[in-house]
């Protein structure tokens, strides 16, 4: 309900509630605004509002993130190089691991396993075994 009075020049206009507070609210959620703007003075409490229960799972990206360039099983990641001219300038450039999509059987599984390994990891597949190489690596096959 709004209620307009005039005192001389000035006007003052209330905003108030037809039902009165039954329990007194604490002064962080009680806010109070006021304002004077050509002679008019404007007031309202702000109302009550729950309070906000805090995120108890770290915040997670509804998109996948991209992929990094190193083998999960090796741990080879990119090597930093120069690139030598003829005229024995050098730049800086980036040695990236040879990264493959493979689909590798796995025979504990018996299944297909579509795995991002380096060459260099898929030659130690092929010589110890899927199962051996994973678990010194510290990968578990069943999530993938």
């Amino acid at each position: 309900m709004a209620t307009l009075a005039t005192l001389g020049t000035a006007s003052l206009l209330r905003f108030t509630k037809p039902e009165p507070l039954k329990a007194k609210p604490s002064p962080q959620l009680l806010g109070s605004l006021s304002s004077q703007l050509s002679g008019i003075k404007i007031s309202y409490n702000l109302p009550i509002l729950p309070p906000v229960k805090p995120v108890s799972s770290p915040f997670s990206p509804a998109l996948q993130p991209v992929a990094r360039r190193i083998c999960p099983f090796t741990g080879k990641k990119a090597n930093k190089a120069n690139h030598v001219s003829f005229s024995n300038h050098k730049t800086k450039k980036l040695q990236f691991v040879n990264l493959q999509y493979k689909k590798v059987w796995w025979e504990a599984g018996k299944r297909y396993v579509k795995l991002r390994l380096s060459t260099k990891a898929l030659k130690t597949i092929e010589k110890n075994g899927l199962d051996a190489v994973a678990k010194k690596a510290g990968i578990d096959l069943r999530k993938e």
